[in-house]
């Protein structure tokens, strides 16, 4: 059993193959896995808000009551500037890695690694240690598509670089790569043998929901007053 087996094939099929197990018992183990492990755990860790912890931990503070009142990398940037970003982008990147590559290695990557991605986002939106009151789970899906489905990343980041280099507007940078996340992921499984279905819908709901977390934005971006992308910490201009 190699790593390249259970990425592609997942841990518990493997088991299932390998084994005389009683059809009934294999598939009681496989439901287990998919809803304990597959969806509660990286839920778990992706409620854990780098945001929230570093901006507690380094500034007895907490980023949610500033600017966008968002706990994610653009407010920590906008609040306490690069060095605190930067932790929580570090922080937020490490927490998906974690919890894709585990599901991976149980249930398959196309399978297994894209559900942990959808509970990890959710995971960051709704923290079960925050009072359901998170980011907005941008970079958790970026980290996760990066693993699971490079080609569509880099068109998707592509967008994103095209319209915040255009508008300065983070948030709608988001929006436009979260909408042509489903149509790349759709265009890579088309020319690899493993693409799933599950890995369609759960680029459509994340999409969904990376649009429905931004409606505030959307309508600041409408009204003239969204914040610009800026360098800057408000910390500092003070």
């Amino acid at each position: 059993m190699t790593i390249g087996d259970l990425w592609y094939n997942g841990y518990l099929l493997l088991l299932g193959q390998s084994t005389e197990m009683a059809e009934w018992q294999f598939y009681l183990a496989a439901i287990a896995a998919i809803f304990f492990i597959t969806m509660l755990i990286p839920y778990l860790l992706g409620s854990i808000n780098s945001a929230v912890v570093i901006s507690r931990l380094l500034y007895r503070d907490d980023v949610r009551n500033h600017g966008s009142g968002n706990a994610g990398t653009t407010n920590m940037l906008r609040t306490y500037g690069k060095g605190a970003a930067g932790l929580t982008l570090l922080g937020d990147v490490l927490k998906t890695v974690i919890a894709v590559c585990f599901a991976s290695f149980l249930l398959s990557a196309a399978i297994g690694g894209w559900i942990a991605a959808l509970f990890c986002m959710l995971g960051h939106i709704f923290p079960i240690y925050y009072r359901f009151r998170g980011g907005k789970g941008v970079l958790c899906v970026a980290t996760a598509i990066a693993i699971l489905s490079p080609f569509a990343f880099l068109c998707a980041f592509l967008c994103f670089v095209i319209i915040v280099s255009m508008t300065k507007y983070v948030s709608l940078g988001s929006i436009f790569a979260g909408l042509t996340l489903p149509l790349f992921v759709n265009v890579e499984n088309s020319v690899v043998p493993y693409g799933t279905v599950i890995e369609a819908i759960v680029a459509i709901t994340m999409a969904l929901i990376i649009i429905w977390c931004h409606r505030a934005n959307i309508q600041r971006i409408r009204a003239g007053k969204e914040s610009k992308l800026s360098f800057r910490s408000k910390k500092n201009e003070k």
